[in-house]
């Protein structure tokens, strides 16, 4: 269960990609250009390198393994390092509305053979691609009856609505506050879970401490 504070970094980041969307699509009634995502984009798929269950059991670690939707283990080493914007290659593509499965992601991580990973190559952030990505619908793209697919093809052919540039660099402020209440939310988390199980078995002495007092204050967390 998510305590106040832990719902509070999740309802403040809601909005911060809220307003990002928001000041984005003001600046398209500005400035608007239809690019080609492969014109903006480098693909590093490449250098994805998938790892079986069993693999992954064996390389227990402090680092993300990502899949096409979201974090699937940790393992002990990294192929990337930085800000990367994760794209769903097959299964879960699209939402509902016809829209991509998106990862914003950053630090040090591995990725499996199940996304798509876009880098920055032009002018636009990737952080303006990202919410170009997210408004934008892609079920014209995605093949396969049985399972989904999004080709390397078809996603550089992908076509998006831009603003100028110039108008989105506001967006790196956003994101900064948006990175830094995920790392915070994380580490209350880690701290709640790695104190609360030796608080409850007396692992950590707390004669001298109102454990009750504080059971409720890391409850918020």
């Amino acid at each position: 269960m998510k305590g106040p504070r832990l719902q509070l970094y999740v309802s403040l980041n809601g909005y911060l990609l809220e307003l990002a969307t928001t000041r984005f699509e003001q600046a398209l009634f500005k400035s608007n250009r239809v690019v080609r995502l492969g014109d903006i984009v480098k693909l590093e798929d490449s250098k994805r390198v998938p790892l079986n269950s069993r693999d992954r059991d064996a390389r227990k670690g402090p680092y993300p393994y990502y899949g096409a939707t979201s974090i699937m283990d940790y393992v002990d080493d990294y192929l990337f390092d930085g800000i990367r914007v994760l794209l769903g290659e097959d299964g879960s593509v699209i939402d509902e509305s016809g829209r991509p499965i998106l990862q914003y992601v950053w630090g040090k991580y591995w990725v499996n053979n199940h996304a798509h990973i876009l880098a920055a190559a032009s002018d636009y952030s990737l952080e303006a691609i990202y919410i170009a990505l997210q408004r934008t619908p892609i079920s014209h793209i995605v093949t396969g009856a049985v399972q989904r697919k999004i080709s390397q093809r078809n996603l550089n052919k992908l076509k998006l609505e831009m603003p100028d540039a110039k108008s989105l660099e506001y967006l790196q402020d956003i994101f900064a506050a948006y990175r830094c209440n995920c790392e915070e939310n994380r580490g209350l988390v880690s701290l709640r879970d790695a104190l609360l199980p030796k608080l409850m078995s007396g692992e950590i002495d707390v004669s001298k401490i109102d454990v009750a007092q504080l059971n409720s204050h890391l409850a918020e967390y």
